[in-house]
């Protein structure tokens, strides 16, 4: 019961944080257990569609004058996350499977004169993710990737280049038994 009651104020709270934000517009939404949103003051949009259902434990974080576009009637389920430094826009009737992940960014690093990785410091590229797509669980989305309308992405798969409309993409592993007899 007491769980219930506490969910139910976590989803009220993180409601609360979308209606107050004068850069973020939405029509219909709906959150799940533990969904953490985390938007920087100064973001120059957040704008969610109608029919939009973000799963348990969702975490989407949209920094400074960065933009999130999401059609509508858009599904994430559980465990999914984006993360918006620069520029993601996802299309109507598109769902994520289970540990979807978008990273419009990467850390800056420099080899020369020797090599040094940035924690702050970051290169960025736009995600457009079009309609009636379908990731599925585990996919990872890369900086600066466009992916077409009517794609399928399938599980496990990490998409660092361009997906053509009307694509299937599988991760093809090859898995290799040995016997030990």
């Amino acid at each position: 019961m007491l769980y219930e009651i506490l969910a139910k104020l976590q989803r009220k709270s993180q409601i609360s944080l979308l209606r107050k934000h004068p850069n973020v517009s939405f029509k219909g939404i709906k959150l799940g257990i533990n969904d953490h949103f985390i938007l920087h003051g100064n973001l120059k949009k957040v704008s969610i569609g109608e029919g939009v259902s973000f799963r348990n434990y969702v975490h989407v974080l949209v920094e400074q004058n960065a933009s999130l576009e999401i059609g509508n009637n858009f599904f994430m389920n559980n465990f999914c996350s984006i993360n918006c430094l620069d520029s993601i826009s996802i299309g109507d009737n598109t769902l994520f499977g289970e540990n979807v992940k978008l990273y419009d960014h990467n850390h800056a690093y420099e080899t020369q004169p020797q090599y040094k990785l940035h924690s702050s410091k970051f290169t960025t590229a736009p995600i457009s993710i079009g309609k009636n797509c379908w990731l599925g669980s585990n996919v990872t989305v890369l900086k600066g990737v466009s992916i077409g309308d009517n794609c399928i992405i399938g599980a496990g798969c990490t998409i660092h280049k361009d997906v053509p409309s009307g694509t299937t993409v599988v991760n093809h592993q090859e898995l290799i038994f040995k016997s030990h007899q």
